[in-house]
């Protein structure tokens, strides 16, 4: 892949969930865009593309949570409404799925607007 192309457009490249479960670089592709499970890195370790002057997600990431935490309330009432389980039970299913959940939806957030940033910086918004 040439410097400059986003793996979004590029024949054979992964989508936008890829490219946010795996952490793709949008420049080089490399799995280097997350240093922690929804920290984006501060550069890209491959490419040294700096992520710092593209859009990070920060300013509405905590709105995503909880509009996450919502949705994940309501499905643990309806869940418990519909099948009464004990609590016990409910605590060891609903603590490992917000966590994944969470992590999954910033993530997705993050990487979908460093993405869009980068793809306008580059002048790649062309589909």
């Amino acid at each position: 892949m040439a410097a400059g192309e986003s793996p979004s457009h590029e024949k054979g490249q992964p989508g936008i969930v890829q490219a946010a479960l795996s952490g793709l670089c949008p420049r080089c592709g490399e799995p280097t865009l997350f240093e922690a499970p929804a920290r984006v890195a501060l550069n890209c370790q491959s490419c040294q593309l700096d992520f710092t002057g593209l859009e990070r997600g920060a300013r509405l990431a905590g709105l995503v949570t909880i509009v996450t935490a919502a949705v994940l309330i309501g499905l643990s009432i309806g869940a418990d409404m519909a099948f009464q389980p004990p609590f016990w039970l409910q605590v060891l299913f609903w603590g490992p799925v917000t966590i994944a959940a969470v992590i999954g939806v910033l993530r997705l957030y993050k990487t979908a607007l460093l993405y869009a940033a980068y793809d306008a910086q580059t002048g790649d918004n062309k589909k």
